[in-house]
């Protein structure tokens, strides 16, 4: 079941074409809809952000960190960013890759509370990590294949090599 999941998503993050399709045939928003003549198309909107090879076609990191694009640090005035600059490694006893997990790039966009304590618990191994439960659009899957590039880029998390004594 997972690998049948798993090849579904790689086969549709390999369909997306390189251009953006209109608002009115994306067969998401309504074409009747006087609304839609209103919104940027996403072709006007992305086209001029660094390229990627999957997902939306958008490298947001590299969009951030060139200023191409300034989010909004926070909602709330006076309300304090925090900025955490520190991996963790993760799937330390798996088969695959271990995932280096940068907070950094995530808390620029994000505040700890998105994440902490639901759906992750801020406690050394008090998570279960699931690839099944991320492909459900569970744990880092809510982001993940949703506004952020898609669990089919496996190397992007799994990227830091084992060391020779764990893999024997």
């Amino acid at each position: 079941m997972r690998a049948v999941a798993g090849a579904v998503l790689l086969l549709m993050s390999s369909a997306i074409a390189a251009q953006w399709q209109p608002l009115a045939k994306d067969g998401i928003h309504d074409p009747a809809s006087p609304a839609v003549r209103e919104l940027q198309e996403p072709g006007v909107a992305l086209s001029r952000l660094p390229r990627d090879s999957a997902g939306n076609q958008v490298d947001w990191m590299r969009a951030l960190n060139e200023r191409a694009i300034e989010p909004r640090s926070n909602l709330h005035p006076g309300t304090s960013v925090r900025i955490l600059d520190q991996d963790i490694l993760l799937n330390l006893r798996g088969g695959t890759p271990v995932v280096r997990f940068p907070h950094r790039s995530h808390t620029q966009w994000l505040d700890c509370a998105n994440c902490h304590e639901q759906p992750f618990k801020s406690r050394a191994g008090a998570n279960r990590l699931s690839m099944y439960r991320m492909l459900q659009g569970e744990q880092c899957g809510i982001c993940h294949g949703a506004v952020a590039f898609p669990l089919t880029e496996c190397t992007r998390c799994h990227n830091t090599a084992r060391p020779a004594a764990a893999t024997k």
